[in-house]
């Protein structure tokens, strides 16, 4: 081979996997965008993976009617893949915003098959093209495959440790696009000499480079303004942290948190919420010397624990160090917790949940769960009978739990699971749920190594909501509401507890709130 076609056949190699880098990103960019967007975690990777590696297999039958002109539709194919997954994410937002509910999935699986088809289509004419310009057909297979399996490996990290925290999925989709149609310009110049109309294929990747330019710089501020629409109140602050999307919003005084956009609390009404995770399970255990706060990094249910002057140490664990700094610099968050989490009572630890009980050797007269719903696996396993036992193991003979445990209205079999999975551990448990106007009517799980008696007990901290007198009614339910479950034939339900090999809870929580 002479020089030029040593540095096209390198090239090819080079270009092998650099698009594979970009095909991995945004495979598990559009899994990250499901997972967002439209829930369950695991569920949508899965459909995601799918779905683009079906979308390749499609792509690569095709690529054998492909005959001529291969550099001219690998080109093209870049061309493709850059616009359309630049403009992914940013479609995805607006789309979501605007269009009518259930289609977005549909939307977001589209994208991801043709997405896929076009990524599946571009080894097969880089094999053939390295093969045409004199490299043996082995040794070319061979090279390109490598190139694209160690392309798959660093696109993967690149997502995960660089591109989602430090970009958000806007951006790093338009950059992404960017370097797609770069590689197709730069395999453009290289066999220039063989293209016709060379000079026209150039002016089309240059136009849709600089509008993925143009959507890296502007448009993750357009597609904020599609995202303000999935919120009923002005956006005040949105980052995205390594673990989740974090939004604040606020209209005249009353704040929100969401996460991931699930509504954390209202300032509205979340003494309601508070009050009643709190104030139980002080008023049950002996002592209060030292409290452990599992999740709360917001602080506010710190900020009712330390209302007991006989407080000595409260531990929070909380693995997103980006929500307690929001909810330490923010100053509307900060007139809401009362600056508790920089109490010198308060120790910070971010850390997941599961793996400080494993490690931990403290116990504890009182310990708040006050963690997100489990509607993925990740926090799944924070509903768990192996979860609530280390949080038995813990907690000292006359100590309380108290644990927020979703709706018993709304996900009446998930409430009512997670009461049975405490219970599954040998502790004694009550069933308290309250009104909150933000939330719906709302439950929390009282536990202890003790029985638990709610009239005999008197709250003598300051409240909004809570009183001695209304503690006890709070354990009454519906008939709507009760454990009295019954299936479609009018057979009572057996419920079961949740455990790490057996994660009923995740598909139990989709089906229940499906409909609100």
């Amino acid at each position: 081979m002479d020089q030029q076609s040593i540095r096209q056949s390198h090239f090819i190699y080079w270009a092998s996997g650099i698009v594979s880098i970009c095909g991995i990103i945004f495979e598990v960019l559009f899994g990250a965008l499901g997972s967002y967007i439209l829930g369950d975690g695991v569920k949508q990777y899965t459909l995601i993976i799918s779905f683009f590696l079906t979308g390749m297999g499609i792509g690569a039958s095709f690529s054998e009617k492909v005959l001529k002109h291969l550099i001219v539709s690998f080109v093209y194919i870049e061309y493709s893949v850059g616009l359309i997954g630049g403009f992914s994410s940013f479609a995805m937002f607006g789309f979501t915003a605007f269009s009518p509910e259930g289609t977005d999935a549909l939307f977001l699986y589209a994208i991801t098959l043709i997405v896929g088809a076009l990524t599946g289509v571009e080894l097969p004419l880089l094999i053939r093209k390295a093969n045409e310009i004199g490299v043996s057909l082995n040794r070319s297979t061979a090279r390109v495959l490598f190139s694209d399996y160690a392309g798959g490996l660093i696109g993967g990290l690149l997502f995960a440790f660089f591109l989602r925290p430090y970009l958000g999925m806007v951006k790093s989709a338009f950059l992404v696009g960017c370097i797609n149609v770069t590689v197709a310009l730069i395999v453009l110049w290289l066999f220039r000499k063989e293209i016709k109309k060379a000079a026209f294929h150039f002016f089309t990747g240059g136009t849709i480079l600089l509008l993925l330019i143009a959507g890296f710089f502007f448009g993750e501020e357009m597609a904020f303004s599609f995202e303000q629409k999935l919120y009923q109140d002005p956006i005040l602050h949105m980052e995205q942290s390594k673990y989740q999307k974090i939004i604040v919003t606020k209209d005249k005084e009353d704040i929100r948190l969401y996460l991931n956009g699930g509504l954390q609390f209202s300032s509205t009404d979340e003494y309601r919420y508070h009050e009643t995770l709190v104030h139980p399970a002080m008023t049950q255990a002996e002592s209060h010397s030292h409290v452990l706060i599992l999740g709360g990094g917001d602080g506010i249910a710190a900020k009712e624990v330390l209302k007991y002057e006989e407080v000595d140490q409260i531990t929070l664990v909380d693995l997103d160090p980006a929500v307690v700094e929001l909810a330490n610099q923010n100053q509307d968050l900060l007139r809401l917790n009362e600056g508790s989490l920089k109490n010198e009572k308060v120790e910070v630890i971010h850390e997941d949940a599961f793996e400080f009980l494993e490690n931990a050797t403290d116990w504890y007269d009182v310990i708040i769960v006050d963690l997100p719903d489990p509607n993925d696996e990740s926090l799944n396993k924070l509903y768990t009978k192996e979860f609530y036992s280390l949080i038995r193991n813990h907690l000292l003979p006359e100590g309380a739990l108290s644990v927020q445990a979703t709706s018993p209205v709304f996900a009446r079999e998930v409430y009512w699971t997670i009461s049975e999975t405490i219970a599954s551990t040998g502790l004694s448990t009550e069933q308290l749920h309250v009104d909150v106007p933000s939330f719906g009517n709302w439950g929390f799980i009282l536990a202890s190594r003790t029985p638990i008696n709610l009239k005999g007990v008197d709250i003598e901290v300051p409240t909004r909501f809570l009183t001695t007198e209304i503690l006890p009614s709070l354990s009454k339910f519906g008939k709507d509401e009760n454990k009295q479950i019954l299936d479609s034939d009018g057979e009572l339900i057996t419920l079961e507890p949740n455990t790490l090999i057996n994660p009923i809870l995740i598909q139990k929580y989709e089906k229940s709130w499906q409909n609100y």
